[in-house]
């Protein structure tokens, strides 16, 4: 099935992932250092450095292009190694992983649903679809079945409807970040696509990508290649996971062991990327944010770093840890101070956490709070978001 990247990109340049390994250091790094007291920065300090930020040398990646990266052990939480993991980014379709953190589990997976054409109202142009009609009945499987493998906007916005509606499912998103302490993360859509104001980070979809693995459905759907999808009239056709590294797709060999998550693309995010891999009985998970201009370079780069991981990760000392949900009893909130405006000021952009949740949400939607500005990207919204 066609690669539903921009063509301009599919057609750059491509690297080998033994290129990304031999080129020069594109930041600098710094190898594990004593343990600090507890401070500002939500999964530890060392998160919040504008350099690579790594447990052991040995071996690591020597060209990475990405603005933001992170790998980490998934059983352990264990940050191995980390670039400006809070940086705040458009996260494009990789948000779609809150979402079904957020919604999975409220319908059940042979429950159907008639599409009406408010279920279909909204769905910014451009966006990346799985081809739903309205008329047609879909199973609740389906329906994750086109957000998983396609990333379809159509197939997340019937299930918002189904949900109570896109403004309801937007807060329970944003509640549920909280929870996860993921609070990097701003909602302003339930797909990913370019909006003022939306942001996540590689930390924040790390976390989204460890909860979900810990559901059956969830981690079955995320490593599903190919699916029969209802066409209508009794028909179907096939759909394709467009995560590249799952199947092998355009010159990119499948990685071995991989089990998902979640790729993405929009025009202010680049190319997004979380992937979960397993070796050896060992899991790793990877996140990378908007890598170098060419379309493989998130894959080959992720890729690198899982490499990297199993071969050298495991007597890594952590840089950080990926913290648990609050309503598990495993997490904590923190402490008060820690998202003031000072302690803003004093780690710089790139640091700083919002606290955000459903008590919030009117508050930011009516304008008053959110003060961060963000490029905007002229011209016509058609395009803008392949996946």
């Amino acid at each position: 099935m066609r690669d539903s990247a921009p063509r301009g990109m599919r057609d750059s340049a491509r690297l080998s992932r033994r290129s990304v390994l031999a080129l020069a250091v594109a930041a600098p790094v710094t190898a594990a250092a004593p343990a600090r007291a507890a401070g500002s920065v939500l999964g530890g300090d060392r998160l919040a450095g504008d350099a690579v930020q790594v447990g052991s040398t040995t071996g690591l990646p020597r060209r990475l292009t990405a603005r933001s990266w992170l790998v980490a052990d998934h059983d352990s939480g264990d940050v191995l190694a980390a670039y400006r993991a809070h940086r705040r980014l458009p996260p494009a379709s990789t948000l779609k992983m809150l979402f079904a953190d957020t919604v999975l589990d409220r319908f059940p997976p042979g429950g159907r649903h008639t599409v009406t054409a408010a279920d279909l109202a909204g769905i910014p142009a451009g966006s990346s679809l799985v081809g739903i009609r309205a008329g047609t009945t879909y199973t609740v499987d389906q329906l994750w079945q086109g957000v998983f493998l396609r990333s379809g906007n159509d197939a997340v916005h019937v299930l918002a409807h189904m949900n109570g509606g896109v403004a309801r499912t937007v807060a329970e998103m944003r509640a549920k970040a909280r929870d996860l302490q993921a609070l990097d993360t701003h909602v302003v859509s339930p797909d990913g696509f370019d909006h003022p104001g939306q942001l996540s980070s590689a930390y924040d979809l790390t976390l989204f990508a460890r909860h979900g693995l810990r559901d059956p459905g969830f981690r079955a759907y995320c490593r599903t290649r190919t699916a029969g999808f209802p066409a209508g009239g009794g028909k179907t056709f096939r759909i394709q996971n467009t995560d590249r590294l799952l199947g092998g797709a355009w010159g990119l060999r499948a990685y071995p062991g991989l089990i998902g998550v979640k790729n993405g693309y929009t025009t202010d995010a680049g190319n997004t990327f979380t992937g979960a891999a397993t070796r050896a009985g060992r899991t790793l998970l990877v996140t990378v944010m908007h890598p170098g201009n060419s379309a493989d370079a998130v894959y080959e780069e992720a890729a690198a770093l899982l490499d990297w991981g199993f071969a050298h990760g495991g007597p890594a000392r952590a840089v950080g840890t990926l913290v648990e949900p609050v309503s598990e009893g495993r997490g904590a909130e923190p402490p008060p101070g820690r998202g003031s405006a000072a302690g803003r000021a004093a780690r710089g952009p790139s640091a700083g956490r919002l606290v955000e949740g459903a008590g919030t949400a009117v508050a930011l939607l009516a304008g008053g709070a959110w003060a961060l500005r963000r490029r905007r990207v002229s011209g016509p919204a058609k395009g803008r978001h392949r996946e």
